[in-house]
Parts: structure tokens; C-alpha cells; sequence
């Protein structure tokens, strides 16, 4: 019975997070669809406002849980600008809760709204975030040889004439680095060594084409790519031995106590434009990653091992930041569900929000 109650409160530090940030869901896409009528008639910079500040919202409302709920400690190794930028944001990948670090260095710099993802194309199939992401700017791309470079070029290109800030998170490597698969490992390894490049240990080859489409598309449009590499902690084992990163659930249940950061800033001027040398470019960039991770996991040096060169600052995120969007989405969820009418209301924007979004993601150019 003892041992039922720990996995069933343990369950529960997972549970609760979810189905408050699942089950306002609903109430967000139909204030999103309010803010939608309401801006039909005006200007497309004003509905791109209204909807980059209740994505805010929403994600203020995620980063509730994720930062302020489990307590984790964030330290950045670099300095994060003070003003807002249009940025291409480039980093190693490993796990779901990857795509929250970036959030939580834009809610730093007060470009949460802004930040709008490259993703794989099979998660357009999300229910209700799928096809929203789309429309917030987000880009689906599918892999290798079926790459649709000119949708891409085209989704961009728009965004830029219409002036859309951007704060877009790109992971090169295509898919999660994984220590436990090593193969793999291994065929990314071989890779760079069939192609002249230098192999790599702790992150996987870069896959270059959608970075270079993206930075070339909006170089008139960006000032810098932030450069950023991530560390859990925790995968680091007691015999340099380096272990999975945490999924979401794992890292909202609290097993996740600090998280590393290191931040480089890259003018875009630095940044070649001719597709053989931003390849390089690019490669030499996750080098540093890789030698940095390396010195994190197997220094001999326990003034190394365990940290990134430079000197770290603790970062905390107030919880008046986070905890307004909560109160709001929760307000307005809950008259949703207390009444029969309410509640048809709520399934019915899951049903048809569905319905419609995957409609606007196959139709959609």
C-alpha cells in the first residue's frame, strides 16, 4: 500500500502539469480565434502582434511548470543580450525538453512570443498544436531527399516581408542525440569521416540544409544566430560515463535538478553564405559543442569536468513572469467545464480545432 502511494504521488508530479497545460489548450485556440476575428479586417502586423503576445501567454504558462513548479536551476555560461533580436537559435538536440530550454532563454531577453520552431514534419499531426505552430510561423520539414526547400524559402520569405520578429529554434542534427544508441552514433560518425569532417563523440553530425536556408532566406531580416549547447544535469555518471537526457514527464517530475548552458552570440555578418563554406561553418560550431561536452563528461580536472569554460550564472526566473498566464488560462478554463453547455463547448474545439488544423497544414502553402 506504502509503495502504491509513492508511485501514485510520483505519477501525479507529472499528471498535474500536463493536464493543466493540455486542458487549457482549448480555452487558448478559442481566444486565439476571437483575437483572429477581431483583427480580420486590420492589418497583418496587428494580428501577428495579438497573436505572438497570447503565445506569450501560453508559453509563460508552460514555463510555470517547467522552471518555476520543479525548482530547477538554470546557469548560463555567456551573455544573453538585454534587447530583443531576430535570431536563428542553433543547438544540440537530446530530448523533448529541449524545445523548453530555448523558451526559457527567450522569456530572459522578453522574446517568449517570438519564438517560432523548424519541426519534423510528423508533428503536424499534433492535435490542436500542430497545426497552430504552423500558423505562428513555425516550419515543417521532412528529411534527406524529401526536403521541400522552396516551401520552406517561401514560409520564411513571407514572414520576413511582413517584418515578423523571429526568434527561430532550429536543431541541425535532425533527431535526438542518444548515448544508449550506438549505432546510431556510429553511422554519424562514419558520415564525417567518409566526407573529410572531423568525427564527432557527443553530438551527431549537423545536417546543414534547413540552417542555411533559414539564415540565407532572412539574412536582411536577422541581426545573429545564438549558438547554444545544453547539458542536464544528471547524464553525467559517477565514471565519466554520459546518460540519456530527461524526457518532459521525467523532467516535471524533478529529476532534472540543474540544467547548463552555454551561450554564444554570431553576428550574421560572421556567418558565410555560399552553402560549402556555412557546411563547414557550421560543423566547426558543433566541434566546439562536442569538445566542450567532451571536457564536461571526461575531464580529468574536477575543476573542468562537471561545468562549461567561462563563469556560470545562476539564473532565476520570477514567478511573477509565470504565474499571470496560469491564473488567466486557468480562468478561463474552468467556467468551461463547470457547466453542460461549457463542456460541449470545450470538446467540440478539440474535435473540430483538430479537424480544421489538419486541414490548414496539408492544404496550407
Amino acid at each position: 500500500m506504502l509503495l502504491s502511494l509513492v508511485v501514485h504521488t510520483y505519477s501525479l508530479r507529472y499528471w498535474f502539469p500536463a493536464a493543466v497545460m493540455i486542458g487549457t489548450a482549448p480555452a487558448y485556440i478559442l481566444s486565439w480565434g476571437a483575437c483572429r476575428l477581431i483583427s480580420a479586417f486590420l492589418p497583418s502586423r496587428i494580428y501577428r502582434r495579438m497573436d505572438d503576445h497570447l503565445y506569450n501567454i501560453y508559453q509563460s504558462l508552460v514555463l510555470f511548470f517547467f522552471e518555476n513548479y520543479t525548482g530547477v536551476e538554470i546557469v548560463i555560461y555567456g551573455d544573453i543580450p538585454k534587447n530583443k533580436e531576430n535570431v536563428v537559435y542553433l543547438s544540440n538536440h537530446q530530448c523533448t525538453a529541449d524545445w523548453i530550454i530555448a523558451d526559457m532563454l527567450a522569456i530572459r531577453q522578453k522574446a517568449l512570443g517570438h519564438v517560432r520552431y523548424v519541426l519534423k514534419d510528423g508533428l503536424k499531426w499534433l492535435p490542436l498544436y500542430g497545426w497552430y505552430f504552423s500558423q505562428h510561423g513555425g516550419v515543417y520539414v521532412k528529411r534527406s531527399a524529401k526536403f521541400d526547400e522552396k516551401a520552406m524559402k517561401k514560409k520564411l520569405s513571407s514572414q520576413t516581408v511582413l517584418g515578423t520578429p523571429m526568434y527561430l529554434v532550429i536543431f541541425p542534427e535532425g533527431t535526438r542525440y542518444n548515448p544508449e544508441l550506438k549505432k546510431m552514433i556510429s553511422d554519424s560518425q562514419a558520415f564525417s569521416a567518409k566526407e573529410g569532417l572531423a568525427v564527432l563523440d557527443h553530438v551527431l553530425t549537423p545536417r546543414m540544409k534547413a540552417s542555411h536556408i533559414a539564415i540565407e532566406t532572412m539574412r536582411g531580416h536577422l541581426d545573429a544566430v545564438y549558438d547554444v549547447t545544453v547539458v542536464y544535469e544528471g547524464t553525467l555518471g559517477t565514471s565519466s560515463e554520459r546518460h540519456p537526457a530527461p524526457s518532459m514527464p521525467e523532467f516535471l517530475c524533478k529529476e532534472c535538478p540543474r540544467v547548463h548552458i552555454h551561450f554564444e552570440r554570431v553576428d550574421v555578418k560572421e556567418i558565410p553564405p555560399e552553402s560549402v563554406f556555412f557546411r563547414r561553418w557550421l560543423h566547426e560550431r558543433f566541434e566546439i559543442k562536442d569538445q566542450m561536452l567532451t571536457t564536461f563528461y571526461e575531464s580529468e580536472d574536477p575543476d573542468k569536468k562537471g561545468r562549461f569554460p567561462g563563469e556560470g550564472q545562476r539564473s532565476h526566473l520570477s514567478i511573477t513572469k509565470t504565474l499571470p498566464s496560469l491564473l488567466f488560462l486557468g480562468g478561463l478554463t474552468l467556467p468551461m467545464l463547470l457547466t453542460e453547455s461549457g463542456r460541449k463547448l470545450y470538446v467540440r474545439t478539440w474535435v473540430y480545432g483538430t479537424l480544421l488544423g489538419w486541414l490548414w497544414v496539408n492544404v496550407s502553402p
